[in-house]
């Protein structure tokens, strides 16, 4: 099961590679230009994924737990793009995006944070992680939403329309207090499904157990 598992985190990460790399192509083809392509919350949090994969893969074949800290940042990756499939398939769908052939957009908005959400859900190599954790499943979103804020207002350039200065800080202000609190709450829910065990991949060690109270 763990070779199986594995394996389909190896092809996940193969696939969002491949997507990036043919969208990437195609922006600069289009003039794009680098670094914004770069700063696609969609992109960031794939890269991120396909990243906490390969190193899931790699410490596997080395036969060596992936370790708390490991599985914080899977953790975290997970809420991210779950956050990108729902928020691209509630807001962002009918808008479509400056670049990409829908073979690529189907896998970064859609199939990896499907099968990503799935591997969490059902595979049990993981730690339990603590409640107190979803404050570090913040930061990353808020460094984003700060820098996007500050692009908008300096050089003009957002990466999607509901975070475009133009129409208002105030709406801008409520839209990023949204994303603030959903992912506050993903990461519960990511939280809470670490505690699952429904299909067993690999053994814990013993002190892997459910915090008690004040680990909540």
């Amino acid at each position: 099961m763990r070779i199986f598992v594995n394996v389909l985190r190896l092809v996940a990460a193969i696939a969002i590679v491949a997507a990036i790399v043919d969208d990437l192509q195609r922006a600069l083809q289009n003039g794009f230009v680098f670094w914004n392509f770069f700063g696609y919350f969609t992109n960031q949090s794939n890269i991120l994924v396909a990243v906490v994969f390969v190193l899931t893969v790699v410490a596997a074949v080395r036969r060596r737990d992936a370790g708390r800290r490991l599985d914080l940042f899977r953790g975290a990756a997970t809420v991210y793009i779950a956050t990108t499939g729902l928020v691209y398939n509630t807001l962002l769908a009918q808008v479509g995006q400056p670049v990409g052939e829908s073979w690529s957009n189907d896998v970064l908005h859609r199939w990896i944070p499907l099968y990503v959400v799935i591997d969490w859900l059902l595979f049990s190599d993981r730690s339990r992680l603590f409640f107190r954790d979803v404050w570090w499943f913040l930061i990353y979103p808020a460094a984003w939403l700060v820098v996007v804020v500050i692009r908008g207002a300096t050089d003009g350039w957002v990466p999607y329309p509901f975070l475009d200065p133009k129409s208002g800080y105030g709406v801008v202000a409520l839209y990023c207090l949204g994303v603030a609190v959903f992912i506050g709450l993903m990461g519960l829910i990511v939280v809470a499904l670490s505690r699952l065990r429904l299909i067993p991949v690999s053994e814990r060690p013993a002190g892997d157990r459910a915090p008690g109270p004040r680990g909540r």
